[in-house]
């Protein structure tokens, strides 16, 4: 047993107990109120679900386990696994022992790589992708045990169990995804236990220390937020049904391949090369002003700015931000976002129509990204998917180790509506 399970199982009765101790004490106790408004809103704003892996606050953005986003960015993915299953930041002996358990359950059966080169040779990065983690649920150790009859307390058990050996896993998938995809050979996996730089070898990148940096800030920043965001509601109700977490986690990445969600940052960068275009480099302060007019006044938005529960910069846009400014000179792409952040708030403010008018993630993503030589924008929700994972698999673990029962709202006619 790795260190990870060996602590998270020490973890689990005291969590138990206290939301046992909660539920007899406040049960009754009221979180939110729906309104009609709110029922047509997408649920938007409605307090009705357990999240104790990350928070977002309107005015400061993600916390992770209670500590804000920016205070992790020096982090590697794995430590940002650990701590958002167990609550704590791993020393580095646990780091290493978990480092060794990915690497060990890394080997990604052949079948999967048949199953990505007989898929059309111009599906979506994100099919593939979603695809392959499916095609891998006869490996299920949750399944093993429920058809076994296992205790309902000891699921958590084999969903960590699924939910590490998918993990492993995805970098091998999604270098595979990459090379498959915009026709390369598939590269076999590397020698190191990091995991990502285990994935830029696989990509078959040249990469400098300082790309190792951004891919790792990229796929620990994108790990988790909270558990209404699309991905990670969906990935939870299907799991909430005790589908494996093979099931449920491709479940969840394919509503992060929307456009509202994770196929966002592709779009804006697609709209920053498009401001490059027009202006055949850099515009001046001036010239962006006009353009972002002119585009609202046609009616389009300007992707990148506003977020649905954000009433300020996206934290995570700043960390993307203060890396480019220390580590990437003489990017056009990257200049364009930087004029963007000082520029688009004040028109949106004064255009009016916006309720958020600061910078989420997505504006600033994809154009490190691009900077490094990663310019297949269909490919860039593949990394969100990776990051996410890590999110989707801790609250999966948490939910069946605190045996939250089945998902299922109450849904109301537009006649009962009326009759309210």
């Amino acid at each position: 047993m790795g260190k990870l399970k060996e602590h998270l199982s020490k973890k689990i009765p005291d969590w138990r107990y206290n939301y046992r101790q909660l539920l007899d004490e406040k049960g009754d106790t009221v979180t939110s109120t729906v309104t009609i408004d709110k029922a047509y809103s997408g649920m938007k704003g409605v307090k009705g679900m357990i999240c104790d892996t990350s928070s977002v606050t309107a005015d400061a953005g993600l916390h992770v386990r209670g500590k804000h986003i920016l205070d992790l960015v020096d982090l590697k993915p794995e430590e940002i696994l650990y701590l958002l299953l167990i609550g704590e930041l791993p020393d580095a002996d646990a780091l290493l022992d978990l480092q060794h358990e990915l690497k060990e359950r890394s080997t990604v059966p052949d079948y999967v790589w048949n199953v990505l080169s007989g898929m059309p040779k111009d599906s979506h990065p994100m099919a593939m992708f979603n695809t392959a983690i499916l095609s891998m649920q006869k490996e299920s150790k949750f399944a093993e045990a429920y058809d076994l009859v296992v205790s309902k307390g000891d699921y958590w058990e084999s969903t960590l169990e699924d939910g590490l050996n998918i993990i492993a896993k995805l970098p091998a998938i999604g270098a595979a995804v990459y090379r498959t995809r915009f026709e390369r050979e598939r590269l076999e996996a590397s020698d190191s236990v990091d995991w990502s730089e285990n994935f830029l070898q696989m990509m078959g990148i040249d990469y400098s220390d300082d790309m190792l940096k951004m891919m790792q800030l990229y796929l620990m920043l994108h790990c988790d937020h909270e558990g209404g965001n699309v991905s990670t509601f969906s990935a939870l109700t299907v799991n909430s049904a005790l589908s494996d977490p093979y099931y449920s986690l491709s479940a969840g990445l394919n509503g992060l391949a929307g456009p509202l969600h994770g196929l966002a940052n592709q779009n804006n960068l697609k709209f920053v090369l498009d401001i490059l275009d027009h202006y055949k480099g850099v515009p001046s302060d001036e010239q962006l002003k006009e353009f972002s007019w002119e585009r609202l006044n046609s009616g389009k938005v300007i992707p990148g700015y506003g977020h649905a529960v954000l009433r300020c910069p996206d934290p995570r846009f700043t960390a993307f931000m203060n890396f480019g400014k220390e580590h990437i000179k003489g990017s056009d792409v990257f200049d364009v976002v930087s004029k963007l952040f000082d520029i688009v708030p004040d028109v949106l403010k004064e255009h009016g129509k916006a309720r958020n008018p600061w910078p989420n993630v997505d504006a600033a993503s994809g154009s490190l990204l691009y900077h490094y030589g990663i310019k297949e924008f269909q490919f860039y929700t593949v990394l969100f998917s990776m990051s996410r994972s890590l999110g989707i698999v801790s609250q999966m673990v948490l939910a069946r180790a605190m045996g939250m029962p089945l998902t299922r709202p109450k849904s109301l006619t537009y006649e009962a509506l009326k009759e309210l």
